[in-house]
């Protein structure tokens, strides 16, 4: 099996910085793209950041300027810098990872992490 396991979330005020990370293990062959996605109550999960595994990135507009992503491939592990968060930051915030498992054909699966909770406020 996979399993991803996020860390990293907690309570910050405006204008402070955390920094999550995202580690994926089990039987893996190697890991294509990962991201990070946060979700409110009552709305759909939205995207944050994604990064290749030749470690090209994309943005929500929203995170664009203070958010920076990146990864280890040697660690299978994705990382989600947020500086000058705001109370608007605040949700529960998921890992993505699609994963290349052993077996005939490079089979391709997509994961989710468990979530971390991340507030903004003061």
């Amino acid at each position: 099996q996979v399993q991803l396991v996020e860390s990293g979330g907690g309570l910050v005020q405006p204008g402070g910085s955390l920094m999550l990370s995202c580690a994926a293990s089990g039987s893996i062959v190697s890991v294509n793209s990962m991201g990070w996605y946060r979700q409110t109550a009552g709305k759909e999960r939205e995207l944050v950041a994604t990064i290749t595994n030749d470690h090209s990135t994309n943005y929500a507009d929203s995170v664009k300027g203070r958010f920076t992503i990146s990864r280890d491939n040697a660690k299978n592990t994705v990382y989600l810098q947020m500086n000058r968060l705001k109370p608007e930051d605040t949700a529960v915030y998921y890992c993505k990872a699609l994963v290349v498992k052993p077996g005939p054909g490079s089979p391709m699966y997509q994961y989710w992490g468990q979530g971390t909770q991340v507030t903004v406020s003061s």
